[in-house]
């Protein structure tokens, strides 16, 4: 396989393509499970969810749908306020659906938890949560994470959906940020 050109920015390789994969398949299978006779749908938090979003839907063996919505929180840096601004609200009416927010990572809570909030006030028939990394290190809301890939250290980490400032989402891989790439402080 050819190297990347992004590499050099990277420190190590903290989880395979390989790995995810792996986990994706469990986790889709565990959905399947869990939802079966049921059409759940998908609600991807843009725009680091596409990639986990794209191969997990694949892994699910039931009619699912899919909708997005693009949220931004305000912070300082690589860390978030918690005050939180819809950009791109749901096309679909979640009233009595079986709905599943689906994340690429979960660091401090404060925008899940908000985002969570303000579904559930549209009556979904049930709302679970669906992320592919968690930092538990930087957690400042406690979020129910029902289908979970893995938990990383208080890292900066880019690839498969996790992004530096727009950049790095297309690795395969889960890498470590070389510090020197995103300057002092922790994130991503």
């Amino acid at each position: 396989m050819k190297m990347s050109s992004m590499m050099p920015d990277v420190r190590e390789v903290l989880i395979s393509s390989e790995e995810i994969q792996a986990r994706i398949r469990q986790i889709g299978e565990r959905i399947t499970e869990d939802y079966r006779g049921e059409r759940p749908l998908l609600i991807g938090v843009l725009r680091g969810a596409v990639v986990v979003m794209g191969d997990l839907m694949r892994n699910i063996d039931l009619p699912c749908e899919i909708d997005f919505m693009d949220i931004s929180s305000y912070g300082s840096g690589t860390s978030s306020s918690g005050v939180v601004r819809i950009l791109k609200d749901l096309e679909e009416d979640i009233t009595g659906r079986h709905v599943l927010i689906v994340e690429d990572i979960v660091d401090t809570g404060l925008t899940l938890s908000y985002l969570r909030r303000s579904l559930l006030a549209r009556n979904p028939a049930s709302l679970e949560i669906c992320a592919l990394v968690t930092k538990p290190s930087r957690r400042r809301v406690e979020i129910d994470v029902k289908y979970l890939g893995f938990e990383v250290p208080d890292e900066f980490v880019v690839g498969y959906g996790l992004d530096y400032d727009g950049a790095y989402r297309n690795l395969p891989d889960i890498c470590v940020l070389k510090p020197e790439v995103f300057g002092a402080g922790s994130g991503g």
